[in-house]
């Protein structure tokens, strides 16, 4: 069956390259509508669709066994340091570091505003994600060992990612002598999910993006 479908799509493909190639009488090249586009049947469209993500995800899986710490030597001091920094980007680490400020006053304290709305906006988006894809940890996708306590919930996007980057790009954008520390200290967090097993690179990225588009948006209308 995969090989029937496989020479459809192939023939599909040679007639849409057909249909854009083909001269006119006054030799321009003929337009392509969507109408003669409709040849490919919807569960072709979705067995491409599957195909596309499919290979995502493999690279995705390469991309994590050759960053990742587990199933290889790693030094005590190694795995420390890398928790560390994990924790640094985890909820409740960056709740209090966009809470405790606002006991201060003037630009801190609009940071930590700007900071804690972020940190909000990015973590139901986060949420609402993991909830739809469902995607499995590394644990169970590639079946390693993790470095670092395991939560309980989808792979999909990485929530330390996305609250480290959340509350370090509120903070950057308000103390621009900062931000290369702060950039430097959220892209490290989000590689430490990573490095400890619990995160592909594609949780992570996907994160650190909800967390710049909420962050964008919110100082774009406030």
């Amino acid at each position: 069956m995969s090989r029937v479908n496989d020479h459809r799509v192939t023939d599909f493909e040679r007639y849409a390259l057909d249909v854009v190639t083909r001269p006119k009488p006054d030799d321009g090249l003929h337009v392509m509508r969507m109408v003669e586009l409709t040849g490919v049947p919807p569960s072709e469209e979705r067995v491409s669709a599957a195909s596309s993500l499919a290979r995502l995800d493999a690279r995705d899986r390469a991309l994590f066994l050759r960053m990742s710490l587990t199933g290889r030597p790693c030094s005590r001091t190694s795995r420390t340091a890398w928790v560390i920094i994990t924790h640094a980007g985890g909820l409740w680490a960056s709740v209090l570091a966009s809470t405790l400020p606002l006991l201060l006053e003037g630009a801190v304290r609009s940071a930590a505003l700007h900071a804690l709305a972020g940190l909000a906006l990015s973590h139901a988006g986060v949420q609402l994600l993991k909830r739809n894809v469902e995607r499995p940890r590394p644990s169970s996708g590639v079946r390693c060992s993790t470095l670092v306590a395991e939560p309980p919930c989808f792979s999909f996007p990485s929530g330390h990612a996305t609250a480290a980057m959340s509350v370090a790009f509120m903070y950057a954008a308000a103390f621009p002598a900062y931000a290369v520390a702060l950039m430097t200290l959220a892209v490290a967090v989000g590689f430490s999910r990573v490095r400890l097993g619990v995160h592909y690179p594609g949780d992570v990225l996907a994160g650190q993006l909800i967390a710049l588009i909420s962050d964008i948006a919110l100082l774009a209308i406030w």
